[in-house]
This record gives C-alpha cells, structure tokens and sequence, in this order.
C-alpha cells in the first residue's frame, strides 16, 4: 500500500496513494489506522484524492478509522472523495456517519474547532 503520512501536534494527516481502495489495500490500511491509534492520535484526516475506486471491503476500513477516533474522544475526517466514492459512501448511508470535507485544509480546520470546543467544556465545569 502506498500512502504518506503527516505528523501534527493535533492530528495526522494519512494521504492514501492508491486508486483502489479495495480488499487488497484495506488490510494495510486497517493496520495503518490501529497502529496510529495506538501511537495516541485521536484526530485522524484521511486523504482519498487519488482514490478512484472503493469497494464495501474500503468502506469497512473507514469505519475501523470512524470507531478508533470515537472511541478516543477525537474525529475521523475523510477529504477528497471523488464522485465514484463520494456516491458509494451516499448509497451505503455512511455519509450520516462519516464526516466528509471537500480539501484536507477544511478537515484541520474542523479538528481544530473540535479541540477548542473540548477545552472550552473542561474550562467550564
């Protein structure tokens, strides 16, 4: 699986090289998603501009990506879907349940909005 991955003090930002993101990427990609978890990433901006092709075994990894960030109090942002992918993840209903942005830019800005909410709670109790 080709990808490239960029580190930040608030997320990370995980560019997927691939035009297919199928049975033959996922498991990678799964592994990928759990090991940046486990590192202490909670906000996770997954790039698929380059994704031209996704099948249900793709969507499973995005919601791997989904229930990790959850479950760590943080948010799992997909960017840069084009129209194949961004009609699968519609049909599939998933478009409730994923947060999609249009350009990794609006996904950090998303996350940072986020983070601010979050120390505004704690400030407040």
């Amino acid at each position: 699986m080709k990808f490239s991955v960029d580190k930040h003090e608030k997320y990370i930002l995980v560019k997927l090289n691939e035009s297919k993101l199928n049975s033959l990427v996922t498991p990678q990609l799964k592994s990928e998603l759990i090991l940046i978890n486990t590192e202490g990433q909670r906000n996770i901006i997954l790039d698929l501009s380059q994704v031209k092709f996704a099948d249900s075994s793709g969507l499973s990894s995005l919601l791997v990506g989904h229930r990790l960030c959850k479950n760590a109090s943080g948010v799992f942002i997909l960017c840069g879907l084009n129209d194949a992918v961004a009609r699968l993840v519609t049909i599939s209903q998933l478009d409730n349940v994923l947060t999609v942005v249009p350009t990794p830019e609006e996904g950090i800005d998303l996350i940072f909005m986020e983070e601010i909410e979050k120390e505004l709670k704690k400030e407040s109790r």
